[in-house]
């Protein structure tokens, strides 16, 4: 199938709806399809070769983060253009309610569109004010796919309709070997092994966007001000975009050496990091459908410490591949991973269970799942993905 995708969010800033485009364009490229994803980029981005810039990225507020969109008469233009020229079988449009470019080729296109709803929210006062427009691009489309069931739940509630489950996907194999960073997992003082007793060394990992409210960094370090000083070699490794000067203030002075932060990282570098903590930590207050940051450190073997939301009780099997604690509550996180840098016999555990459970979630069955809603809207629609009256 000759396929298009289009990607709401500018293609170089870190993401997991820019991730699961990126990695589902690799797995249907590898089963031998042609595919071409068009995204908000600059011209002069590198970018790879079956990725097409639809201009400069803008930031707009959306879903509690600041998404950086391409949305205006340049973008339009080329979105246009790049559906004349495609020739596609199939237009595959993620957060089609994001004020973007899935928007834009909604309105210019006719044919098989399917569209994919990664978002997860109570309320949204932009979806509220913008639903007569949306109406109208959400109308052509023909299949729709969710990744969750918090994301099905908020396409019923707010913008009407109903979408079959298809989860993110993971490329399973990428992160399931590495070398550490140098000098990790950490080491308690005098070269104890890490996690084997009271007031050991021991690593906690982050990895998400460090000045997002909703990936609750200022809760694990609220909760490391407590761990800190209980385990004289315990450290926290930070990784992600944000000012890493503003995370590390808000730690207290004694402890701020034992704070290492990477801030952006390499694919290759993210991969090491997760297999250089003995806890990998997911403290986020909400917002998340799915938790493509999980299934990565569940790939891993990383031993995973989330807070209770919903989105990571079910990817977690309600805390059987990961412990969890109460969403927001930095003393109740500061007890879990002390516990469990005390007991390696359960994070051996639970990093057996999560190379098990995250098997679901790998491309090779993802992908797959994704092509058989192509084919079914492809045989409901009329010929090819063209310019249509919207455009």
């Amino acid at each position: 199938m000759r396929i298009g995708i289009v990607c709401p969010y500018e293609w170089d800033v870190p993401g997991g709806v820019q991730q699961h485009i990126r990695d589902l364009a690799e797995a249907l490229i590898g089963l031998g399809h042609e595919v071409s994803v068009i995204a908000p980029a600059d011209d002069d981005v590198p970018l790879p070769p079956f990725v097409v810039p639809a201009g400069r990225a803008v930031p707009v507020p959306y879903n509690g983060s600041v998404g950086r969109v391409a949305f205006g008469f340049l973008s339009a233009g080329r979105v246009r253009r790049w559906i004349n020229e495609g020739g596609f079988d199939v237009l595959h449009v993620h957060e089609p309610a994001a004020p973007s470019l899935g928007i834009l080729a909604c309105w210019a296109a006719d044919g098989p569109i399917v569209g994919t709803f990664h978002a997860s929210y109570q309320k949204s006062r932009l979806v509220s004010v913008t639903a007569p427009i949306l109406q109208s691009a959400l109308e052509k489309i023909t299949g729709r796919i969710a990744v969750s069931e918090a994301a099905r739940k908020t396409l019923v509630e707010h913008l009407g309709g109903d979408a079959v489950l298809i989860p993110n996907g993971v490329a399973t194999e990428r992160y399931a070997m590495a070398e550490p960073l140098p000098g990790w997992p950490g080491r308690a003082d005098g070269g104890e092994e890490a996690g084997t007793g009271r007031g050991a060394g021991g690593a906690l990992g982050f990895l998400g966007r460090m000045d997002e409210q909703r990936k609750g960094l200022p809760v694990l370090l609220r909760a490391f001000e407590i761990l800190g000083r209980e385990r004289p070699g315990l450290r926290l490794l930070l990784a992600g975009p944000g000012d890493a000067d503003d995370a590390v203030a808000k730690v207290s002075p004694e402890l701020r050496d034992r704070v290492v932060v990477l801030g952006m990282v390499s694919e290759e570098d993210k991969v090491r990091a997760y297999h250089s903590v003995d806890v990998f930590v997911a403290p986020n207050l909400g917002g998340e459908s799915f938790g493509i940051v999980l299934a990565e450190a569940m790939s891993a073997g990383a031993p995973i410490l989330a807070s209770d939301i919903e989105a990571f009780d079910r990817v977690l099997l309600g805390g059987r591949a990961g412990a969890l604690f109460p969403v927001g509550d930095h003393e109740a996180l500061a007890a879990a991973a002390g516990e469990l840098l005390d007991d390696p016999a359960r994070r051996k555990q639970l990093s057996a269970e999560a190379r098990a459970a995250v098997r679901r979630y790998d491309w090779s069955a993802v992908a797959r799942d994704v092509l058989r809603v192509y084919e079914t809207v492809a045989l409901d629609g009329a010929g090819v993905v063209e310019s249509g009256r919207g455009a």
